[in-house]
């Protein structure tokens, strides 16, 4: 089990360079976890694409539906207290510190392609890159 940030879930559905890498990271533990916010987040990365017209709406809405069957049962509501405890002290996101404070309540790693949060939390985030190395 592993916690995930929406932009490895996005390197997933949506093609690009690094979708190799996220496949790989799926075939390697297909458990992944992530905050409730994910949903949000990833939702604005549809709209993005579909308000450039590189996504039809009708495939924002699948992949939204297909991408919500895969996390179903590993989406998880986190503490608020936690949450902001670990944005003042670290710097980062509260929105962030979400899948930080996850990945801690879980004792599992943090798969990230956010620097800051590489930087800040580097016993427990892990870039995709060495994440696909490690296993």
């Amino acid at each position: 089990m592993i916690v995930v940030d929406t932009n490895v879930i996005a390197y997933l559905w949506l093609p690009g360079p690094d979708t190799p890498l996220a496949e790989h990271l799926l075939r390697t533990d297909a458990e992944w976890c992530a905050p409730l916010l994910w949903r949000s987040e990833f939702r604005s990365v549809l709209a993005g694409l579909v308000r450039r017209e590189s996504l039809s709406i009708d495939a924002a809405l699948r992949t939204a539906s297909d991408v919500e069957r895969q996390m179903s049962g590993h989406e998880y509501a986190v503490p608020s207290d936690r949450v902001l405890r670990a944005a003042a002290d670290s710097g980062c996101s509260a929105y962030d510190c979400e899948f930080v404070v996850l990945a801690t309540l879980l004792s599992v790693p943090f798969v990230t392609a956010d620097r800051q949060v590489l930087r800040a939390f580097p016993d427990l985030a892990v870039s995709l890159a060495d994440a696909v190395n490690e296993r």
